[in-house]
């Protein structure tokens, strides 16, 4: 089976059994990435890095968005979506590649925060657990961009998906490194923080496989404190908060929607009401506008 054969019978397995994006990377766009972070160091024979990700369906944002119900986005914007539904994906594309011949390794989106929590066991390796920037994967892979609020934004769902990779011997063909953007740099989310994480004037330039892209200097310190939507890191508390049920976010997921700058929109808009929202000192007020 060719190159392209593979590839194309692989994006065809993918779509059959749901992943909503999928992207291929070649190791060589991890060039600037430092061996404690690096895809090689994990399997050194890696040839291709293949991300793949499902959508958070907009309607797990509902009960945040109306300050009526948050563990529907707890179960089926996170938890299971992440540990059920993405990572059995996953596993079924990986499987795939090894019925072809080719090892696949599996990688969940774990936070790069982490310290070492063990010993290196040669000189020339870095000690694990080595985990991979899925965000910047994503990137790299081509399927988005990192917004101005630092997520990835993609053409279809905006922040709306979450990712895993699969890292490879087998040669795949690589997708292109996002071109158009999605992020209009309008700075709403940032300016509609009530705890003043991050503004529109204080950004800095972040480029990722020759990709650059403006993004917000952030208060992760205030986002911990949150209680708009934001979580804990899952996985560990030196890792990023989980924002992608803020209100920044969902700030984004609005915006993006009414000015169609993404595909997946609907008939209806998402924000139909005034944005609640909790202050620094535990106080619910109402943004002005819709």
């Amino acid at each position: 089976m060719s190159v392209e054969e593979l590839t194309t019978a692989l994006a065809a397995f993918a779509a059959e059994k749901r992943v909503d994006l999928l992207g291929i990377a070649p190791t060589e766009r991890f060039a600037d990435v430092p061996r404690e972070h690096h895809p090689l160091s994990i399997f050194p024979e890696t040839r291709s890095v293949v991300v793949l990700g499902k959508r958070i369906p907009r309607g797990a944002l509902r009960g945040v968005e109306e300050g009526t119900q948050f563990e529907l986005y707890g179960q089926y914007g996170q938890s299971w979506l992440v540990d059920r539904m993405l990572a059995i994906t996953t596993i079924a594309l990986a499987t795939f590649l090894e019925d072809h011949r080719w090892e696949a390794v599996p990688i969940q989106d774990l936070p790069t925060e982490v310290p070492p929590s063990g010993v290196a066991v040669k000189p020339d390796t870095p000690a694990p657990n080595v985990m991979v920037d899925m965000r910047q994967a994503a990137v790299r892979a081509g399927l988005g961009e990192i917004g101005l609020a630092g997520e990835v934004l993609t053409p279809r769902f905006g922040p709306r998906q979450r990712f895993q990779l699969i890292l490879t011997d087998a040669p795949l063909t690589p997708t292109p490194l996002l071109s158009e953007p999605v992020c209009d740099q309008c700075g709403e989310c940032l300016r509609v923080c009530p705890l003043g994480a991050g503004s529109p004037d204080q950004t800095v330039t972040l480029t990722v496989a020759g990709k650059a892209m403006t993004v917000a200097s952030l208060n992760l310190g205030a986002c911990r404190t949150c209680r708009n939507g934001a979580k804990p890191n899952p996985h560990h508390p030196a890792g990023q908060p989980d924002r992608l049920a803020a209100l920044c976010t969902r700030t984004c997921v609005h915006h993006l929607e009414q000015t169609q700058r993404i595909g997946n929109v609907f008939a209806q808009p998402f924000r139909a009401r005034p944005a609640w929202q909790i202050d620094g000192h535990g106080r619910t007020t109402l943004r002005a506008e819709a």
